[in-house]
């Protein structure tokens, strides 16, 4: 009777191991045979002849280190993952109690496009390999060169000789400015208006006609801010200093009469200021598109979600770092418009722009005007003006926009005062700003939207708002003469020309008037 035999015995696997054609007998195994045998057999031959064992190169040790390293890494990765199952994803581990009820409500939620997957295939594996092989399309067509797009040609920033006309003030700091229209000897009204970011006195009132100027016998003087263009830097520079810079520079340029002031963007904050500090020395105000400080405490919480609604991520973070983290925002700068390369304003100042605006920054006429404002605004290369700009806007300007209403101030001194005052009429004056205020708002404005405008109306009843529809941040402003026109008809009226000046003395000028100014 055979025997029967179940699991090899270790003689057996021993044979085995030798070679296939050998069988193991029960008689003693010559090992020395069995090498030379598998020696001959693998082709290694022995330097030191038969019965010794072939050399193990370097490539071969290396070879063997790496399978032995991936063996090591592929048992560590299934270890790893025997632990996670035992312990991550089990029905009391804190993530699945933490996550499992949301990934439940989203996978039952996202359940109807397994509908879509054959009936015999698991989701939970189908889904991972076709959002892997999206990303591979998705990168394919990325690199795929029938989508190439024609790189855009970087402009450089072109550094232009100095030759404005700069005036000292009396904290012996130089400011430059620029002249259009009418001379001072036969300006009617005398217009100034400060620049908004990333400008210079070079922008005044963009394209505006000389004819239109001399119509209305205006002349009109633009400047740069501390820092910007040619003028000098300002060490503390504040909304307080901004309007004596601008009351000490027409003093200087001899502008002795009260003076318009004309704020466009940014720049109407420091129209606020020459109204707030100098009152005596303005006839009246025109702003187009101002803005205010988007964290004024008193917007209502209406007006403060139209005005942040209307403006992109980016902008948003550049304004809460102007407040929290200036320090941080010379890197942004450095890396934008103080980088010696022109980029498109909307690119550079993250702006959500309107139809109209678009189409207007595109046109030639406003790009060439655009570069060469833009390469006079940074000629200095410090980031420092532009951040003490940012920060003002920002911050706390020293006093609010209801001081410009207009309001009865009755003087009480003491109780006595008081009790007399319940018997007598007070003695009481009318504060505020008094003198003529004109704002023209887009109403597609999306830089200053037009909640910016609502709220400057319900702090100065006597405002005068004119809304604008259809019309963005620049399309009004820039390179409109029906708007310049609309603009100085609402300011003076009629045109009446300039003054004519007689030399009667040497010391004496008699005005003649060749219309009779009724202002």
């Amino acid at each position: 009777m055979e025997e029967i035999r179940g699991v090899p015995t270790w003689q057996e696997e021993l044979a085995s191991l030798v070679d296939a054609g050998l069988r193991y007998d029960g008689a003693p195994i010559d090992l020395t045979a069995a090498t030379e045998i598998g020696s001959k057999r693998s082709g290694f031959v022995s330097a030191d002849g038969p019965g010794s064992e072939p050399k193990e190169t370097l490539k071969d040790q290396v070879t063997g280190f790496m399978k032995s390293w991936g063996e090591m890494l592929l048992e560590l990765a299934k270890g790893c993952k025997d632990i996670v199952q035992q312990t991550v994803v089990t029905e009391d581990s804190f993530v699945v109690r933490k996550l499992g009820k949301p990934a439940a409500k989203v996978s039952k939620k996202l359940s109807f496009l397994n509908e879509f997957l054959p009936e015999d295939r698991d989701p939970i594996h189908a889904w991972p390999v076709i959002f892997f092989v999206f990303l591979l399309a998705l990168a394919a067509l990325s690199f795929s060169p029938e989508h190439d797009r024609p790189v855009t040609v970087i402009k450089k920033l072109r550094l232009h000789p100095t030759g404005a006309t700069r005036v000292q003030l009396p904290d012996g700091r130089y400011i430059a400015y620029q002249e259009l229209g009418v001379s001072a000897e036969k300006a009617r009204y005398s217009l100034v208006t400060p620049h908004s970011f990333l400008s210079s006195r070079l922008a005044g009132i963009p394209g505006v006609k000389k004819s239109l100027l001399v119509e209305y016998g205006v002349r009109l003087v633009s400047y740069d801010l501390p820092g910007f263009g040619e003028s000098d830097p300002h060490r503390g520079r504040n909304l307080s200093s901004a309007a004596s810079d601008m009351i000490n520079l027409a003093a200087a340029i001899g502008i002795d009469e009260k003076f318009w002031l004309l704020g466009y963007s940014t720049g109407s904050m420091h129209t606020w200021a020459a109204m707030k500090y100098f009152p005596e020395k303005i006839a009246g105000a025109a702003m187009v598109a101002p803005v205010i400080n988007p964290y004024e405490p008193s917007m209502a919480k209406e007006e403060m979600v139209k005005t942040w609604e209307q403006w992109l991520t980016k902008r948003k973070f550049m304004y809460f770092l102007a407040r929290r983290f200036p320090i941080l925002l010379p890197f942004f700068y450095r890396r934008s418009f103080l980088s010696g390369k022109l980029d498109q304003l909307d690119q550079w100042m993250s702006l959500s722009l309107g139809e109209k605006d678009k189409l207007l920054i595109k046109d030639p006429t406003f790009q060439e005007f655009y570069q060469r404002n833009v390469e006079e605004s940074v000629r200095q290369g410090i980031t420092k003006p532009f951040v003490e700009e940012s920060v003002l806007h920002v911050s706390n300007w020293g006093f609010t926009l209801s001081e410009f209403r207009t309001q009865k101030k009755c003087t009480t001194n003491g109780v006595l005062s008081w009790l007399m005052s319940m018997y007598s009429e007070a003695e009481c004056e009318l504060i505020g700003f008094r003198k003529p205020i004109h704002i023209w708002q887009g109403m597609e404005d999306r830089v200053a939207p037009p909640s910016m405008s609502d709220y400057i109306s319900r702090m100065i009843p006597e405002a005068t708002v004119h809304k604008i529809p259809n019309e963005g941040h620049f399309s009004f402003f820039y390179f409109c003469d029906e708007c310049h026109r609309q603009i100085f008809y609402a300011l003076f009226g009629e045109p009446k020309g300039q003054l004519e000046r007689v030399k009667e003395t040497k010391d004496t000028l008699v005005e003649t008037e060749a219309h009779k100014d009724t202002y």
